[in-house]
């Protein structure tokens, strides 16, 4: 009787081991895996919550300083974080196109932090919107035509990533030329050069942080450096998960299922323990 017992506990604990390494889990992005450099922060890092930690874009410090500046970061970096969008989709194509957009940008001497630009613009899906900007870059047809691209009813070349990405680096060069700061030039892509030149002359100021823009244009810079963000720390907004040291900020226990073939085997195991001891 003491030997049926002794063998059914040992049966027990090697069902208990099986069913561990049978496990699968859903849902979890591990950092030897993700697609995307991963910024790993130290413990330390991980709890120091100062409101010294500072954003950039295009070499330029984002004045989170102030108060509404700061409001306004956080809000979009909360957008911006698995919590809301449930889905690393975004990170695996900037895996994808990043190594092809970066040399382009390098080239024409453009700020590599515009390569979130059209992941902002187009989710790096290069569709179509309502007012007829298309591609990765979402040209439209008269800007696209006038900087190289073909666009007519046989060819549309806002689709192409290369030839797109080369023409957006024109006209963002033309940008920056009359407009000489990086984040206007971005304000100035998303708003139209004219509109924001019209801006800056009735405020009086260049100053993006303090110039009064409608609600798209006003919150572009900060979804450009939330997006920037969540793409190179992806741990710190939930995208992936650690082992015991390297939490993610993700808590959300993802789905455990057994593995069902052992599943059956264990239950086999059992019925026949029981068979024995009957």
């Amino acid at each position: 009787m003491i030997k049926k017992h002794l063998m059914a506990c040992f049966a027990v604990v090697m069902i208990m081991i099986l069913a561990k390494i049978g496990v699968s889990r859903t849902s979890v992005t591990y950092v030897n895996s993700f697609p995307q450099k991963v910024d790993v922060p130290s413990p330390q890092e991980e709890k120091d919550s100062s409101p010294s930690y500072s954003y950039e874009f295009a070499s330029e410090v984002i004045p989170v300083e102030r108060l509404k500046v700061s409001r306004r970061m956080k809000r979009y970096l909360k957008a911006s974080s698995y919590e809301h969008i449930q889905t690393d989709r975004l990170h695996h194509k900037a895996a994808r196109w990043f190594p092809i957009i970066e040399p382009i940008l390098k080239r024409y001497g453009i700020p590599e932090d515009f390569k979130y630009l059209p992941l902002v613009e187009s989710g790096l899906k290069g569709g179509t919107s309502v007012k007829g900007a298309a591609g990765y870059w979402q040209f439209m047809p008269g800007t696209a035509r006038s900087y190289g691209l073909v666009v007519n009813g046989d060819q549309d070349e806002r689709h192409n990533m290369k030839r797109s990405t080369v023409a957006a680096c024109r006209y963002l060069k033309d940008l920056y030329k009359e407009f000489n700061n990086w984040t206007l030039v971005a304000a100035a892509y998303n708003l139209g050069e004219n509109s924001l030149r019209r801006q800056i002359h009735a405020q009086g100021h260049k100053n993006y942080f303090k110039l009064k823009l409608n609600k798209e244009t006003a919150s572009y810079v900060y979804k450009l450096v939330s997006m920037k963000e969540v793409i190179e720390n992806p741990i710190k907004y939930g995208f992936a998960s650690r082992n015991k040291n390297l939490l993610a900020k993700e808590t959300r226990p993802a789905p455990v299922y057994i593995n069902p073939v052992i599943e059956q085997n264990a239950i086999t195991a059992l019925n026949l323990l029981q068979k024995q001891e009957l």
